[in-house]
């Protein structure tokens, strides 16, 4: 079932402030600085949930990397082997090792937290179906004074945001540096290029960078072209052409000729869908709780209480009689006359299967709830509470 300190609301509010003010005037334009309510942010990744992670979860390269001096250190001053039911198991976290590493000035690296943190897990996969691009999460936990990398920018946009400790961050722009002290509650975005470096103060800092790998305008035009390339012939160039280069420069036109032609008549708005149903169905399984929702899901009733899963879109297709579900990380397949239920489904956030009564018959109603719950649309709240006399 859904965590209940499970931060409510936008990803994007929390991060800038106001989605559509960030949309509208700041995206991939400018620095943007916002302050909120601290424990919203230190809730994510605190400093003892950071100590967790080192020191007692098992954790393995390349879930972790340091640093040092702007250098990235070799793993084998960090990793030791196990074995685990007989087998060998490397680059596994030596934390006397790391910890000692970290003591002399090392930056400790946490990658690819949106994997395995379910905290930044949710906050990512809200954050992706807001903006419409993939997200990722890291943190970075450095000692007293210490500065993990000098400036450099990043290929991609980012929210950081202190957790621990403050930090001390040089930000370049067209009219040159700027100095921002990063603490618990402050929260910032940089658009891609922005050159930055940052340094620990007097205490450790510890915070945690939200990476948006962007789609571009030159990828979509790539993928809605490709198809028009595939029917372009094979076949060999002419011999000789090297010699007399007529024998290319004919049918060279020709063939851009017809592929303009093509280009021209090309559908954008279902280039448009099949780039939302491509990234509608292509993110990671995100699926906290399912094991109790599958020891529950059979025992459902018109009363069971059921939640949509936060991070998961709702996305109706029609494909004439048949309606296509998109879920995130796959396509779920109904037939066409559940839109009206999947409607109501997608309008709530809590549904039981006797609020589709309208629409489905009991047992109708229920054989969908159960598959939705299945595929991680829906989750097991527990049963309803009873009407008050």
């Amino acid at each position: 079932m859904s965590d209940p300190t499970e931060p409510a609301g936008s990803a994007l509010d929390l991060l800038s402030g106001d989605a559509q003010t960030f949309l509208a005037k700041v995206w991939a334009s400018r620095v943007h600085l916002h302050r909120t309510d601290p424990q919203a942010l230190v809730g994510l990744l605190s400093l003892d949930d950071a100590d967790h992670l080192l020191t007692s979860s098992a954790i393995r390269t390349p879930s972790v990397r340091l640093a040092k001096d702007g250098a990235v250190l070799p793993e084998s001053s960090y990793t030791r082997g196990a074995t685990l039911a007989g087998r060998p198991l490397s680059g596994l976290v030596d934390s006397r090792k790391a910890l000692r590493l970290f003591g002399e000035g090392a930056t400790v690296v946490f990658q690819g937290l949106h994997r395995y943190w379910p905290p930044l897990t949710r906050l990512v996969a809200q954050l992706e179906l807001e903006l419409g691009h993939p997200c990722q999460a890291n943190a970075y936990l450095t000692p007293p004074g210490s500065q993990g990398f000098a400036v450099h920018s990043d290929s991609h946009d980012v929210f950081v945001f202190q957790t621990a400790g403050s930090k001390q961050w040089e930000v370049h722009g067209d009219d040159g540096a700027e100095q921002v002290l990063l603490e618990p509650g402050l929260s910032m975005y940089l658009p891609t290029g922005t050159p930055h470096a940052a340094r620990a103060q007097e205490t450790v800092s510890l915070h945690v960078t939200i990476g948006i790998n962007q789609l571009t305008w030159r990828g979509l035009v790539e993928r809605t072209v490709a198809p028009l390339l595939g029917q372009v012939t094979d076949a060999h160039l002419p011999a000789g052409y090297l010699d007399d280069p007529s024998l290319l420069t004919a049918s060279l036109a020709d063939r851009l000729d017809e592929l303009a032609e093509q280009l021209r008549a090309v559908d954008t708005g279902a280039a448009v869908e099949a780039e939302v149903r491509r990234f509608l169905t292509t993110r990671s399984p995100r699926l906290p709780g399912g094991l109790h929702d599958v020891l529950a899901v059979d025992g459902l009733t018109d009363d069971t209480a059921l939640v949509r899963r936060p991070g998961h879109p709702c996305v109706l297709l029609d494909r004439g009689d048949q309606l296509e579900v998109l879920l995130g990380d796959r396509a779920l397949l109904v037939p066409a006359r559940l839109r009206p239920a999947m409607e109501e489904v997608r309008a709530r956030r809590t549904v039981r299967p006797a609020d589709l009564g309208g629409l489905l018959d009991q047992q109708s109603r229920l054989v969908l709830c159960r598959r939705l719950v299945r595929e991680g649309l829906l989750e097991v709240a527990g049963p309803a509470a009873p009407a008050e006399a």
